[in-house]
């Protein structure tokens, strides 16, 4: 399913651009996609609106957004429900998950750093919670559901249709048990290692779950990471004692895996601390369900013996914030002080006194890799009287080095790009 697969792929394309006659999207639709058939979905597929009073209502909900010096946000596309982005290694479009049913493409075909299209992304397959999207660096993009996990080896090709390369990875009900499946902590988020495999992240359905659960949970790597080679095999757990981590990235410096954790809720407005954690070899404890967040003790283990070299996070965020997803800054345009540093997202608390949150924050590392500094880089989607006018979920680099921001509440791509000297 590699190279064989991609060359099958485009010359199928290539030979094979037949009319279609539409059809809702149906379980059987992937096999034939994986056979490289025709599903009979309709060629017609409409694109989301990217002007009027909405995207006019965003732009104006911007200019409250606070920046450092020299940098500027804009609005850079509408995309209904925003969340996870992975952006094409070709540079041709951008791929961006949901927590609902669709997984969105999104074209800057002039390359004025302003989104042309946004449309639905192989819309004959139906999916379930698509929230997860990351790209290998040989342009096959991966696709993580609640359920399930996909791959599609020529997805910058083939997203101008409905019907796309597709096969499984994980099949439907084997990401995790069936039994285990919940409307909680749904969203997977996944990343191709340096070492060339998947990684998934794999919240626990519960705020503190119960003990029985324990041994199932370690055995899945539920509430955890787990890492599988890209055809889905040798799965293993990579770190465990994760709450739901709805982040990571890999520092391409040293290699190590950076991921965002949530806390337990109902301890109160202060505690316990969000959480930034760094792996830097298999078989890591992160500390849950011992530990809420942080170095704070849940009630539901309290009495409980702490495994021995459980790591603490290498960052301690503000409580109830919701730090989501995040990525190591790679390029040249941000200024020195931010290359190789971490931007990661807030989406903001739902259960907090006084809400806090919703804004984009830059990490910076020590010589030796582990975090130095944290501080908020972009904020001001919340109001001084507490209303959100937006909620960051994710953070991705774009191929001129500016930044983009997801937003599922307004619905939003947003581009910070750096405009000083």
């Amino acid at each position: 399913m590699r190279k064989t697969s991609l060359n099958a792929a485009l010359a199928f394309a290539v030979a094979s651009a037949l009319p279609a006659a539409a059809q809702a999207p149906s379980a059987g639709n992937l096999e034939k996609l994986s056979e490289f058939k025709t599903t009979g979905t309709s060629m017609d597929m409409p694109t989301v609106p990217q002007a009027g009073a909405k995207a006019e209502a965003i732009k104006r909900n911007l200019a409250q957004i606070k920046l450092p010096p020299g940098f500027k946000i804009s609005l850079y596309a509408i995309v209904p429900d925003a969340r996870h982005i992975a952006v094409g290694p070709q540079g041709v479009v951008t791929f961006v998950g949901t927590r609902k049913t669709k997984v969105w493409s999104v074209t800057d075909r002039d390359k004025d750093r302003v989104a042309d299209e946004v449309k639905e992304f192989a819309p004959s397959i139906p999916f379930a919670i698509p929230n997860g999207v990351c790209f290998s660096k040989d342009g096959f993009l991966f696709i993580a559901e609640q359920n399930r996990v996909l791959v599609f080896p020529a997805a910058e090709f083939f997203y101008e249709g409905p019907d796309v390369a597709a096969f499984v990875v994980v099949k439907q009900g084997e990401l995790i048990p069936k039994a285990e499946e919940s409307y909680n902590h749904t969203a997977r988020v996944c990343r191709i290692g340096p070492d060339n495999k998947l990684y998934i992240t794999l919240g626990q359905p519960f705020n503190v779950f119960a003990p029985e659960k324990m041994d199932l949970y370690k055995k899945e790597g539920i509430g955890g990471i787990v890492r599988m080679s890209r055809e889905g095999k040798e799965r293993e757990v990579f770190a465990w004692g994760v709450r739901n981590s709805v982040g990571m990235d890999f520092n391409p410096k040293d290699r190590t895996l950076w991921f965002t954790d949530n806390q337990v809720d109902g301890m109160g407005d202060d505690i316990p601390a969000g959480e930034l954690n760094r792996a830097d070899k298999p078989g890591m404890n992160f500390g849950f369900p011992y530990y809420g967040g942080g170095k704070t003790r849940t009630a539901e283990y309290k009495d409980q013996q702490v495994p021995a070299g459980v790591t603490f996070p290498q960052v301690e965020m503000v409580a109830h914030a919701a730090d989501l997803g995040m990525t190591f800054y790679s390029g040249t345009a941000f200024p020195q002080r931010y290359r190789g540093g971490i931007f990661s997202a807030q989406h903001g608390s739902w259960n907090r006194t006084t809400p806090v949150g919703a804004r984009v924050m830059f990490t910076s590392l020590k010589a030796d890799g582990t975090a130095d500094k944290t501080e908020a880089f972009a904020e001001g989607w919340l109001t001084s009287n507490g209303e959100y006018l937006g909620r960051p979920v994710d953070v991705a680099q774009l191929p001129d080095g500016s930044l983009l921001v997801s937003d599922d509440l307004a619905g939003a791509l947003y581009r910070i790009a750096y405009e000083g000297r």
